[in-house]
């Protein structure tokens, strides 16, 4: 898998994407690769004014957080980055900058503020690569693993989310009072690297999964199978363990890569 600081997952509500959605995804500095990825989940409803631009909603999975209005103008991106993605602190190879140079570089977490509704990610997320726009084994495999991810989360009791996350955290934090209970979500993801591992499979845990070992983790699987999926979820999803066959990688709690 790739090393990155953060992987931004932006819901589009579409099952495949053009082939080159990479060449788009730099990172914003070196030595803090952010990975961005287009994905199946419904955006968030918008309330913004007809004939203004169309807000983007994302997932940040290694921070676990979910922003629901991300307004898409240039300069709100801009702020959008200096918000959540930039560093919170630099490499040394920036050590020849001036102080105002290296803020502008690092992240200015009072930003966030200006995205209403942002919460963390309570929710399993099943992330299958099914960009058939950039290589048919995913292309093909895909549309299968994600529907026995559903049936088996299902069959194992635990509710797989369709719907649009809401724009508000007060149902968060309602659902948080009552005590956790397991829901997912299973969507379709664009090219992650290693075409040749199909299907490609990253499974991430919320923090909020306490009972689980690997809550606050990513996992990475690859040459993943219909007939594996339902140990991934009674294994990893529910008994928070890796198998280690399929393992490709994974992502830590603080950003750490796992290695088995």
């Amino acid at each position: 898998m790739a090393t990155h600081a953060e992987h931004v997952l932006i819901s589009t509500g579409k099952d495949d994407w053009k082939s080159k959605i990479e060449d788009e995804e730099e990172g914003t500095l070196p030595y803090h690769n952010v990975m961005i990825s287009n994905s199946s989940f419904p955006a968030t409803p918008s309330t913004s004014p007809t004939g203004g631009s169309v807000p983007a909603s994302a997932f940040l999975l290694r921070s676990f957080r979910y922003v629901p209005s991300i307004p898409t103008d240039a300069p709100s991106i801009a702020t959008f980055t200096r918000a959540f993605l930039l560093p919170t602190a630099l490499h040394r190879a920036h050590d020849a900058l001036t102080p105002p140079q290296q803020a502008q570089l690092r992240r200015q977490p009072e930003l966030q503020r200006q995205f209403s509704g942002t919460r963390e990610t309570s929710e399993i997320l099943v992330l299958v690569c099914g960009h058939g726009g950039r290589d048919s084994r995913c292309g093909v495999m895909g549309p299968l693993l994600r529907a026995e991810f559903e049936d088996q989360l299902r069959a194992h009791n635990i509710r797989v989310l369709t719907e649009p996350p809401a724009a508000d955290t007060e149902t968060e934090q309602h659902r948080a009072a009552r005590g956790y209970a397991p829901r997912a979500r299973v969507g379709g993801i664009s090219h992650i690297g290693g075409h040749k591992f199909a299907g490609n499979v990253i499974v991430c845990v919320p923090p909020a999964f306490t009972t689980n070992p690997l809550a606050g983790k990513g996992i990475w699987y690859g040459r993943v199978g219909p007939e594996h999926v339902q140990g991934i979820v009674r294994e990893t999803l529910l008994r928070g363990k890796v198998i280690k066959e399929l393992f490709r990688g994974g992502v830590d709690v603080g950003g750490e890569i796992l290695r088995l």
